[in-house]
């Protein structure tokens, strides 16, 4: 699977782009929550759900 920017809606309302094989968590810049971690590949989504895929 292609790498690519992913668009993550946290559960506080915010809209965030992401980089879906980030090798570095990432957390949402309004509330702090943790949006992905890294897994070594593909980032996991922990809080919130993925909007859409940016090409």
């Amino acid at each position: 699977m292609a790498s690519k920017f992913i668009v993550v809606k946290c559960e506080c309302g915010n809209e965030q782009n992401i980089f879906s094989h980030s090798s570095r968590p990432i957390d949402c810049k309004v509330c702090g929550k943790r949006l992905a971690s890294s897994s070594g590949g593909k980032a996991i989504i922990t809080n919130g759900k993925i909007v859409k895929e940016l090409e």
